[in-house]
């Protein structure tokens, strides 16, 4: 996890680090605050040196009551664009030192001239001085699935937390309701104030929307614990390690989609995976529209934020640089085309899965006009390779 001073957090002495532990939940009201504040109650009476850092209560009556008896930070307060504004008080909670600090709504986005622009980068930087955190988030919030959420609920998804952030964490739980006792509890008016009431049971809280976003919070708490198990029970035989790669075009429409599925199969199988870029010689840097280019530079950034490492293939005849900036591999080949540049990093990185897009895409009509498909597919075939088409 790289920081925005260029500080690789997961690469810091495990001994000095914090300890993470996550609160999931499928969507607002199934009482992840309230575990937090239950679990802060368990922790005082055991001794342990724990404060509230940030909580939102949401008004309701029984996780309010039990902030009582329990050592809260202030937050701080500040100005913008004419409205006072309350944030998380990031060196109010270093100078204090906890040994653990409560800091909730993870994905939220702070005001602009804050230190960091993301509450989960304040809380790497907690764990970076040794202070543990516990937090809460929905999964929508999670960046590799905010599609599949938007398809479910309709609904675009603007603060994202990356699956990086996850994989860091020492504990995740998941704070699990049936559809029935949610859309219970807000009847009573437990989540949301009344008048919201049948606006959010006519659009979100539906049953069938909620039984969906339920099975990918119980998918992604299974998944980190697979991943814990991964590290920490030792295996009796060495199984396959896979090695994902994700091939892209400059097709913005389909690039950050087949980043973000490829991301969670790389996460399901706790693996390595990369990001392969062919720049064609009609995609050099004095040809490409600046709208594709920006597009790129996102998909680039996105597949590092999602733990990937990003490689740019081009032929060596050709007079260009990288599209970006970032920190990217750079393969430079003769006579280079998409399916040699695929072949190449996948004898170079040991991959065992290629992931591509459906055929209507430009990669793969790209592809299929080299004449080398079929030398493509009986090259991963020999070599053990997988090949997946995304929808």
């Amino acid at each position: 996890m790289i920081t925005s001073d260029g500080t690789d957090l997961l690469l810091q002495p495990a001994s000095k680090r914090g300890r993470l532990k996550v609160y999931i939940g499928m969507s607002a009201g199934v009482g992840k605050s309230y575990r937090m504040l239950e679990e802060a109650h368990r922790l005082l009476e055991q001794g342990v040196n724990i404060q509230v850092g940030y909580i939102e209560t949401h008004n309701r009556a029984e996780t309010h009551a039990l902030l009582e008896g329990l050592p809260v930070i202030p937050r701080r307060e500040l100005f913008y664009k004419g409205k006072r504004l309350e944030e998380f008080d990031l060196n109010a909670t270093l100078l204090l030192g906890p040994t653990w600090v409560i800091v909730d709504e993870l994905a939220h986005s702070n005001v602009p001239g804050s230190k960091h622009p993301k509450r989960w980068e304040d809380i790497l930087e907690l764990l970076d001085n040794g202070i543990s955190v516990i937090t809460a988030v929905n999964i929508q919030h999670i960046e590799s699935i905010t599609e599949e959420v938007q398809r479910i609920t309709g609904v675009a998804i603007t603060e994202r937390v990356p699956d990086s952030f996850l994989q860091r964490a020492d504990e995740v739980v998941n704070i699990d309701l049936t559809a029935d006792e949610l859309i219970t509890r807000m009847k009573e008016g437990k989540i949301y104030d009344h008048a919201k009431v049948e606006t959010a049971l006519r659009n979100f809280f539906q049953p069938d929307k909620i039984l969906q976003l339920r099975e990918l919070a119980l998918k992604e708490v299974a998944g980190q614990v697979e991943r814990k198990v991964e590290r920490e029970v030792e295996k009796p035989m060495q199984l396959r390690h896979e090695r994902f790669l994700a091939c892209i075009s400059s097709n913005h429409k389909t690039a950050g989609r087949i980043i973000r599925k490829t991301a969670r199969l790389a996460n399901y199988y706790h693996s390595d995976w990369y990001v392969l870029y062919v720049q064609t010689p009609k995609e050099r840097l004095d040809r490409i529209p600046l709208d594709k280019q920006r597009h790129l530079l996102n998909h680039f950034k996105l597949a590092v934020e999602l733990g990937a490492e990003v490689i740019q293939a081009q032929s060596s005849a050709q007079d260009s640089s990288p599209i970006t900036g970032l920190p990217l591999k750079v393969l430079n080949l003769v006579d280079a085309n998409v399916a040699d540049a695929i072949m190449t990093t996948v004898k170079n990185k040991s991959i065992t899965t290629v992931c591509i897009g459906k055929p209507h895409f430009s990669l793969f009509q790209v592809l299929l006009r080299t004449n080398v498909f079929n030398k493509l597919l009986n090259a991963l075939s020999v070599s053990n390779v997988d090949l997946v088409i995304l929808s």
